[in-house]
């Protein structure tokens, strides 16, 4: 029986970070055992947010690859490839623009979010969103369809884009015929990891990230600066673990010493700067089996650039058959 297909994308701006690893990465592991599994690395949806920083787009290609390897991504298992070598995707994405109005971009919920995060953060008026930025929900059916994508994981904060895919496709095959499969959300728990500084989300443009290829003296700073129990003054005063970011990292890594840890915070029998000191020892040993295979990687490029081309490869036949379809089906398959 024909595994079904899950497409999965992710925005290369940087290195993965904790919250990646526990919000999505180790769901995607388990999922490479279920699933015929796909993984873009959508370099050409990241330039709709650095479109004049290309060489960070390019330089965080390979370190997000690097990145997946290490977390236990198996290119047998799960297709690597690079959105921008597909051009198949572009095709389409043209093709189901005509599709959707502008004013149903506008007020897809998680475009709204991002577009009020952007004001928020850079001062962009809405004035300075560009077409690619709104846009970019086309793009993603495009990729989910592209490569028949029957599952997509999401969390309930993107539901909104696997809507707005859908809504294409169920567009598409009215006007064309039934050529496009209707892809479901593939909901589960994806919880939204807590940065240093007691933010509800750790960000890469928040400053409050522990990255996995972090060095350990990065590693020991952060959480040494990480925020604690604001009442706890003394060393001796008894504190409240749960607003402590430091306890809730000792029970995200899943410190086995987790129980002792919240007794003595409780009791003012444990001081925070030895609290810190112990939660460093502890995230070295959970991240030193992540970055001895980054090592490996990082020694072994060639092995890196040979999974992608291989990704590439295999992505594209199957963006080509499903291009073929489409053309069929708008007629516009002139020579065939």
């Amino acid at each position: 029986m024909k595994k079904q297909t899950i497409l999965t994308g992710i925005r290369p701006t940087g290195h993965l970070h904790l919250g990646h690893y526990f919000g999505a990465g180790k769901n995607w592991i388990k999922l490479q055992d279920k699933f015929d599994t796909y993984i873009e690395i959508a370099d050409v949806q990241a330039l709709t947010d650095n479109f004049n920083n290309p060489d960070k787009v390019r330089k965080s290609v390979k370190e997000l690859v690097i990145d997946l390897l290490s977390i236990g991504i198996d290119p047998n298992k799960a297709t690597i490839f690079i959105q921008s070598t597909i051009p198949e995707i572009a095709e389409l994405t043209v093709f189901y623009s005509n599709l959707v109005t502008i004013a149903r971009l506008e007020r897809n919920p998680t475009v709204k979010n991002e577009i009020k995060q952007k004001k928020e953060l850079f001062g962009q008026s809405g004035e300075s969103i560009t077409y690619g930025f709104l846009g970019y929900p086309v793009s993603q059916a495009a990729d989910i369809t592209a490569f028949k994508g029957n599952l997509v994981p999401v969390g309930e904060d993107q539901l909104p884009l696997i809507e707005q895919c859908r809504e294409i496709v169920h567009k598409f095959n009215s006007i064309y015929g039934n050529t496009l499969i209707t892809p479901e959300p593939y909901l589960s728990e994806i919880p939204r990891i807590k940065g240093l500084d007691g933010n509800e989300k750790m960000g890469k443009s928040l400053g409050n990230a522990i990255f996995l290829a972090d060095e350990p003296d990065v590693v020991r700073k952060k959480i040494m600066s990480a925020v604690t129990d604001p009442n706890k003054i003394k060393v001796d005063d008894k504190a409240n673990p749960d607003v402590c970011m430091v306890y809730y990292y000792h029970k995200l890594i899943g410190n086995p010493n987790l129980k002792t840890v919240c007794e003595e915070c409780k009791a003012g029998k444990r001081g925070c700067v030895a609290c810190k000191k112990e939660l460093v020892n502890k995230m070295l040993e959970f991240l030193k089996p992540i970055a001895e295979k980054r090592k490996y990687y990082e020694n072994n490029l060639q092995i890196v650039e040979n999974i992608l081309k291989e990704g590439n490869n295999k992505a594209k036949k199957v963006a080509q058959e499903t291009i073929k379809e489409v053309k069929t089906s708008m007629k516009i398959n002139y020579f065939d």
